[in-house]
């Protein structure tokens, strides 16, 4: 049986051409704006679209006029294929830019692969993303009449390989300073507070990954002087998680802090501008002596060790 590991993701423009179809594609996901109204949403989808286009393509001007994420994943994607070797074909599929579902599904439907591993790269699972990207996929591939089986991750944010991928990119950004003399501030992508009460499990599981990560830093003899989570990109007036990465920071007494981005295994415009841009101008502002953002797992050969006893651990 000719097998696949898809990786799901949820994308970023490929160039500044492509930021349009990006937020017009998010914002009409029925899993991120719930009205029961496809007419309304996509009137939605529109607006926030018309009102946002311009200001976000000044983002990704600053961060070289594309997302980085699309060029991380291909390196990741090319790092696993040489993991597993060459029996089972590696590739990935974003959400809302190309290579989208449609494309990816009928090059392996046509490549004769009968079962494919799903594996979206978000370590804690929400409906947003990892639901949205699994049915993606699997309704993309009912549709073009692809009778492929399909076997699911659900989340990963417990695997000791990928805590300590995250535990390598602290002591990288730690350089050869002292633990103790900074604060570490987990901040995870918000979520609007709604979402969360119709029982959505990500706060939960975001909460137990900073948890298991204490404890792995407490193991490890990385003792910081604080240890706490924020949430950012909070879009619109709905109540959201709290407390926000910009309150946080205000609040924080320690002027040296080390910023996790917790929700993101790629690097994208909220780690490489929002967090290293934008709220390290608020930090200096604050008056912070030191403010540095780790790296996402990206391609490193733990993310990658993660990664393949995922699909070995699926098998």
């Amino acid at each position: 049986m000719k097998e696949a590991i898809v990786l799901l993701n949820m994308g970023g423009p490929n160039n500044l051409g492509e930021v349009e179809m990006f937020l017009h594609n998010m914002f009409n996901d029925p899993y991120i704006i719930r009205t029961k109204s496809s007419l309304l949403r996509r009137f939605i989808a529109g607006l926030i679209t018309l009102t946002r286009a311009e200001k976000s393509q000044d983002i990704y001007r600053q961060i070289g006029g594309k997302s980085p994420l699309v060029g991380h994943t291909i390196a990741l994607v090319e790092a696993l294929q040489k993991s597993i070797g060459n029996n089972t074909v590696v590739d990935f599929v974003m959400r809302y830019t190309p290579p989208m579902a449609d494309e990816v599904c009928k090059r392996l439907k046509e490549q004769g692969i009968e079962k494919v591993y799903l594996i979206p790269l978000y370590p804690q699972y929400s409906s947003t993303t990892t639901q949205s990207s699994l049915d993606d996929f699997e309704s993309t591939a009912q549709r073009i009449g692809w009778d492929v089986i399909t076997v699911e991750i659900k989340h990963f944010f417990a695997r000791e390989t990928y805590n300590l991928c995250l535990l390598e990119r602290i002591k990288e950004t730690l350089d050869e300073d002292n633990a103790e003399s900074f604060d570490i501030i987990f901040s995870a992508h918000g979520l609007p507070q709604k979402i969360v009460d119709q029982g959505d499990p990500y706060q939960r599981q975001v909460v137990a990954h900073v948890e298991l990560i204490k404890t792995l830093m407490q193991e490890k003899g990385f003792n910081f002087n604080g240890i706490h989570l924020a949430y950012q990109s909070k879009v619109g007036p709905m109540k959201w998680l709290e407390p926000s990465l910009e309150t946080a920071l205000r609040e924080l007494q320690n002027k040296r802090v080390i910023i996790v981005p917790i929700a993101f295994t790629i690097d994208n415009s909220e780690t490489d501008f929002e967090l290293s841009i934008e709220y390290a101008e608020v930090a200096h502002t604050l008056g912070y002596e030191s403010y540095r953002v780790c790296r996402c797992p990206n391609e490193h050969p733990l993310f990658v060790r993660t990664l393949t006893e995922l699909y070995e651990k699926m098998k």
